[in-house]
């Protein structure tokens, strides 16, 4: 005899409406945000700003290589835009393994506020942090 799965409770059904509608207003905010992106990349590249082989950090602490170029957007090299025009998240679990044979990165939706919720100083318009590190060179 079939077992019957009991039907989601309100709270349940809440639950999974409010991560739909935060996973909508993501993408919504990511389509706003990549052609800043894109736009930041082709103005590096106009300006001949060199990218730099992208160094994610475990969560250990220590650092392994990864299989992307780009630039950091970050003085502690934990958020980069790759070459490719992806935002990349550079924090990344793994071990000696990862730290021995590298890490492929993944890119994230991008938000255009960095580090929201975060401490002074570490947030900020994603504009911004472009422009910061258009005029860093």
């Amino acid at each position: 005899m079939p077992t019957e799965r009991p039907l989601p409770s309100q709270r349940q059904q809440d639950a999974r409406r409010r991560v739909e509608l935060a996973e909508q207003a993501a993408r919504a905010e990511a389509q706003i945000a990549q052609p800043l992106i894109d736009e930041f990349v082709a103005e590096a590249t106009r300006r001949g700003i060199a990218p730099e082989p992208l160094r994610a950090t475990l969560i250990s602490g220590a650092t392994a290589r990864t299989d992307k170029q780009g630039w950091y957007l970050r003085k502690n090299r934990s958020l980069a835009i790759g070459t490719d025009g992806g935002y990349y998240v550079l924090t990344v679990p793994g071990g000696t393994m990862a730290r021995l044979r590298g890490v492929t990165l993944e890119p994230t939706p991008p938000p255009m506020v960095i580090g929201r919720g975060g401490r002074d100083g570490e947030t900020g318009d994603l504009k911004e942090f472009l422009d910061w590190r258009l005029a860093a060179g």
